[in-house]
């Protein structure tokens, strides 16, 4: 991935990338309303947005024309079923809280990626940020963590979903070199939705909603959270390191603890409002760190980064 030149741009693909996490933030908020299997409302997530999606594609001028990566497209789109799918999944099989903490641990597994196949070496203060980031996120859901012998599938399932989420999140911002953020939102999603209909079809018994009102979940989930959620954040990829934009969605555990304090009365002591204190602070120090750290490297000549 190439270097990204600070500037206007990044700074407005800043504000996109934390609008981008509040917008996921709300997506368990929009699942928990759902009538329908978890899987089957994440195809329907998926299968909604790409009419809209693609008419934002076809109207939106392309700076340029060239072929499509189509196997990165569709490695991208599986990436992200596997992670929605996954993270579902662990959801039925331990708690919300752990199965939204442990799929937030991405950040992790883009620095090692970075580490492991780009080389790439990281600023103290990055990792310092990274580091007080995941441990504010423990904080912020430490009441609701329930680590137990039979949890643990579902726990394992959450982990996993966070490497399939850290794939989807590299092969995105590598597709940000050469296409559009609509062009990968909408063969993704097509993609992701091929994926998501077959496990479905097999694990849930309706797919489809049951009234009318059944479908506005369905529709807030697809407007807030894929269009406006995962678009920002698939725009901020152009302008940010990848590896801090994972981090920088940390803010989602927060959203998602506001959210439910708002909406459900879900009580938020001083433990976990130091958390998302330490979770705001966490990122602040990982963006000065990719900031040093890219003043340092001006002058080499690396083709691949992550921060």
């Amino acid at each position: 991935m190439q270097n990204k030149p600070e500037g206007s741009g990044a700074k407005l693909a800043l504000i996109a990338l934390f609008i981008g996490a509040i917008g996921i933030g709300f997506a368990p908020i929009f699942v928990r309303y759902s009538d329908i299997g978890p899987v089957s409302t994440a195809f329907w997530r998926m299968v909604l947005s790409v009419p809209l999606l693609a008419l934002w594609m076809a109207v939106t001028p392309s700076p340029k024309k060239r072929p499509y990566n189509w196997g990165l497209l569709a490695l991208c789109g599986l990436f992200f079923a596997a992670d929605l799918g996954l993270w579902h999944w662990s959801i039925a099989l331990t708690s919300v809280a752990n199965a939204t903490l442990l799929t937030n641990l991405n950040p992790v597994f883009v620095a090692l990626a970075g580490f492991v196949l780009f080389q790439e070496r990281f600023s103290r203060l990055f990792l310092l940020g990274l580091v007080a980031a995941l441990v504010g996120a423990v904080a912020l859901m430490g009441a609701s963590l329930e680590f137990a012998p039979e949890r643990l599938n579902g726990d394992l399932l959450g982990m996993a979903s966070a490497v399939m989420y850290a794939g989807y999140f590299i092969t995105a911002a590598k597709l940000r070199a050469n296409h559009g953020a609509f062009e990968i939102l909408v063969f993704t999603a097509i993609a992701t939705a091929i994926a998501l209909l077959g496990v479905a079809l097999v694990s849930e018994p309706d797919i489809l909603p049951a009234t009318p009102e059944s479908w506005l979940p369905l529709i807030a989930l697809t407007l807030v959270s894929q269009i406006m959620g995962q678009g920002l954040i698939v725009y901020a990829l152009a302008h940010l390191p990848a590896a801090f934009s994972a981090v920088g969605l940390l803010l989602q555990p927060l959203i998602a603890a506001l959210a439910a304090w708002l909406l459900f009365a879900e009580r938020l002591g001083p433990w976990e409002l130091a958390g998302g204190g330490v979770v705001l602070l966490g990122i602040v120090l990982a963006r000065l760190g990719s900031l040093n750290r890219r003043r340092i490297r001006d002058g080499d000549s690396a083709p691949q980064t992550l921060i």
